[in-house]
């Protein structure tokens, strides 16, 4: 009862200090600051001191602003018409034509961003205003951009893996490669809706209009050829043992400016830009991170976390019953906070029962980001509906609803994990050690 007690004084501190208006890393610190203060008996401020520096002196941490700012600087390059230009021609005959490049487009960007909202807005920039001109349904076009646009969190480099990597103690770089399956098997989800969806509305698809030769198509595509390289430069580096997950950065910010520069997209201005806004996501990131190291030393001291993985194993709750909790804790979770947030708040006390319940760290690390994906369209502060939302102009419940089949198609994703957990595994397995 004890616990009890606690842990609902915690929360709903967290939460009137959230609805307040505080800022994320003010709130989780100060929340720390009760337990350790209050509960524990701790002296919260030389805690604090300490963690502030053990929360960012991580090797492992200085690949987060450096995929961060790759994904900037190939922001703003020529990609995303590139992608829709080089695209077009390969799904032009499959039915759904063009929507397709939505997926495909989303799913190659997502391996050089790293970021949802990033990879909807720059594949949405020119995919929606070319689709609608062409007569293409603007629902299912909307739909299959906001939930494509979730890649940009599950395939690698992801800077959501990379802050559970860092809070769970686990190898970013098997991370990163746990990913790669669960992620075509979502792009294959979502292009099957697609392919089903335009079979059963044939009316609604316009007629194929692009004819082209193998060798035309192949011309078409010859500016997408350094993108591939350089996913196939940072994820097979990774794999293959050759770099840790920041070397891999590291590769892939040069390549990004070698990419901007060779399309004449590199300047003065847009380098400072892309630098900038790095820096902007980054230091957010890292000051959330350290308010919820915080909180996790708070909460260490306080024994809940103890307390709960004790009566998960007392209970005897499978673990199934504990991830269809979760899932359902985080889509709630959804749809007030953003997926980095929602990450760094929930894993202190987390962990130890999912550890308690049996249940591998890695596997779930992708688990957790898939259903956090979910997040990122569940109305009203899903991030993804907010970007779709500038650059179509329709209500947020609008596109929240032709998001919808593509929400259930995540949760269809995370039932296949669960039951088939090796298509999770089985890469990260066979690495190459380093």
């Amino acid at each position: 009862m004890e616990m009890m007690w606690l842990a609902i004084v915690l929360t709903g501190a967290l939460i009137v200090l959230l609805s307040m208006g505080v800022w994320i890393a003010l709130a989780l610190i100060a929340v720390g600051i009760i337990g350790m203060e209050v509960f524990a008996g701790a002296p919260g401020g030389s805690i604090l001191a300490t963690n502030s520096w053990a929360s960012s002196a991580s090797w492992t941490m200085t690949a987060l602003p450096l995929f961060i700012w790759m994904g900037e600087i190939l922001f703003r390059t020529k990609l995303s018409e590139d992608m829709f230009t080089g695209l077009a021609p390969w799904v032009d005959k499959l039915p759904g034509r063009l929507l397709h490049v939505n997926v495909l487009g989303c799913g190659i960007f997502a391996a050089v961003s790293g970021s949802s909202a990033a990879t909807a807005a720059t594949i949405g920039r020119i995919s929606l205003p070319e689709l609608k001109s062409r007569g293409y349904p603007e629902s299912i076009s909307i739909g299959s951009l906001a939930g494509s646009g979730t890649l940009g969190l599950l395939i690698p480099p992801s800077i959501i893996m990379i802050v559970y990597g860092v809070a769970a103690q686990i190898s970013v770089a098997r991370l990163f490669i746990a990913g790669v399956l669960p992620g075509l098997l979502l792009m294959a989800l979502f292009s099957g809706y697609i392919l089903l969806w335009a079979g059963l509305n044939k009316e609604k698809i316009p007629a194929a209009t692009l004819k082209m030769s193998f060798v035309e198509k192949l011309n078409a595509s010859r500016s997408l050829i350094p993108v591939v390289l350089l996913i196939i430069g940072v994820i097979g580096s990774i794999y293959a043992g050759y770099a840790t997950a920041t070397e891999a950065a590291a590769i892939g910010v040069v390549g990004a400016l070698l990419i901007a520069a060779l399309s004449g997209m590199l300047t003065r201005v847009t380098f400072v830009e892309s630098l900038l806004g790095a820096v902007r996501t980054s230091t957010m990131i890292f000051f959330i991170l350290l308010g919820a190291a915080y909180l996790t030393s708070a909460m260490s001291f306080t024994g809940l976390p103890a307390a709960l993985a004790n009566w998960i194993a007392g209970v005897g709750m499978p673990a199934w019953a504990l991830l269809a909790a979760l899932t359902l804790f985080f889509i709630v979770l959804g749809c007030f906070l953003d997926g980095i947030s929602i990450v760094l708040l929930t894993t202190s006390v987390i962990l130890p029962a999912v550890q308690a319940a049996g249940i591998d760290l890695l596997w779930f690390g992708i688990f957790i980001v898939l259903v956090v994906e979910m997040a990122q369209i569940t109305p009203p502060v899903g991030f993804n509906l907010f970007v779709v939302q500038s650059m179509s102009g329709k209500d947020i419940f609008t596109i929240a609803k032709a998001s919808f089949p593509f929400f259930v198609l995540m949760i269809v994703a995370v039932a296949v994990i669960t039951i088939f957990p090796q298509i999770v595994l089985s890469l990260p397995s066979a690495m190459v050690a380093r």
